[in-house]
């Protein structure tokens, strides 16, 4: 009978522990995991309303897996002064107007802080 009871105690550890594990994969699938930190509910940095727009650049960036990597590149671009910015994670592009002319490698290096890889930095007025 004490056997029994070790069984059914192991069973019921290891049912818990699967749960646990199954409902931990299905959030990071649906891209709400914490693969890189987060798993919580992201508050995203407002976009400015510029008063004038001198450009737009497209950054197509790698790296960025889940809601919460998109949304760190968002507010990390919406911080900077004189750009308003908006991350499209599942088509891995960043559209970023600016008030005024920004080196790609400011853009770049603000990016890839993150630990993300920027691939290609294309301006509209090329």
């Amino acid at each position: 009978m004490g056997s029994t009871i070790s069984n059914i105690i192991i069973i019921i550890i290891i049912v818990l522990v699967l749960f646990f594990a199954v409902k931990s994969s299905i959030a990071h699938f649906k891209g709400q995991g914490s693969c890189c930190g987060g798993g919580g509910k992201d508050v995203l940095t407002k976009p400015k309303k510029l008063s004038n727009v001198a450009n737009v650049k497209t950054v197509r960036i790698e790296g960025m897996h889940c809601e919460h990597c998109y949304a760190r590149v968002h507010n990390v671009l919406n911080s900077m002064e004189g750009i308003s910015a908006k991350v499209n994670g599942k088509k891995g592009i960043a559209i970023v107007k600016m008030e005024k002319e920004i080196e790609d490698q400011v853009l770049s290096d603000a990016i890839t802080d993150l630990g993300y890889t920027v691939l290609s930095i294309q301006s509209e007025k090329e």
